[in-house]
């Protein structure tokens, strides 16, 4: 039954990035540079929570734009209406539904359509982690530099040793391919579906993260912080692979080189 809801309000979500994309729509700007937020965006988001409350009422729900509904639940939704919001905004089909559902505190399902490409991702703990229900995987490559690489930069950049500037640098002068999606939520599924091989990124918040770290750890991949730490979606730094490149890249984004 939850998981029936966890897709239906994913589904419902979608719908209207569907109904709203390359058409006209209000944009206005939160706090901080290029901090998009748009008609779609609540539209989206009040669709995802009316199926979410109608099916299960007294569920915690912690949303971007409408920030925590508090209840007295061991449930909690994580809910990204629309991941990608510049994208979607500029007409960039790389943009997406994100939710992640906590029970008890652990992330046990997430989900993440991009509908505009075609692409439902999903993953329960423990079962594993799907596109369009066919299984994925994490790549098997071993070697850092031959890697392909996603990352991130907050909108608000502020010069730091070993900052996302510093550490894009290291890996583009040696040149390697380090690709900026602007969707962290689709960045994760990539690197689980096996197209990227890890994933970096230094301020996330956890609507931006709940569902596609699950993804990747369910894909067979793994995901910490910038220490190696187990990784929280209220962590902002967050590192993700498929492994087997992960104790390399994280020493490379601490100060090493490559």
């Amino acid at each position: 039954m939850i998981k029936s809801t966890l897709l239906k309000a994913t589904e419902a979500g979608a719908r209207e990035l569907q109904r709203f994309f390359n058409g006209e729509f209000k944009v206005s700007n939160k706090e901080g540079m290029n901090n998009l937020v748009t008609e779609a965006d609540h539209a989206a988001e009040k669709a995802i929570i009316d199926v979410i409350k109608e099916d299960y009422p007294s569920h915690f729900i912690l949303s971007e734009e409408a920030g925590e509904i508090k209840m007295d639940s061991e449930y909690k939704w994580i809910i990204d209406p629309i991941d990608g919001t510049v994208n979607f905004a500029n007409g960039i089909p790389i943009c997406c539904v994100s939710i992640g559902l906590e029970h008890n505190g652990k992330v046990v399902m997430g989900a993440v359509y991009n509908p505009l490409m075609n692409e439902f991702y999903f993953a329960q703990k423990g079962f594993g982690a799907s596109l369009n229900d066919k299984k994925i995987s994490v790549s098997n490559k071993t070697e850092l530099v031959k890697c392909c690489m996603v990352t991130g930069f907050p909108y608000s950049y502020l010069d730091m040793p070993n900052g996302p500037l510093e550490v894009f640098e290291k890996f583009i002068r040696k040149g390697v391919p380090v690709r900026r999606l602007g969707s962290a939520a689709i960045d994760l599924c990539w690197v689980a579906a096996g197209r990227f091989d890890a994933f970096f990124e230094h301020s996330l918040n956890a609507w931006d993260s709940a569902a596609g770290f699950l993804m990747v750890k369910e894909a067979g991949g793994k995901v910490t912080d910038m220490e190696g730490n187990p990784y929280s979606p209220y962590q902002k730094k967050i590192v993700a692979s498929n492994g087997k490149v992960h104790d390399e890249l994280l020493a490379v984004i601490n100060g090493g080189s490559i």
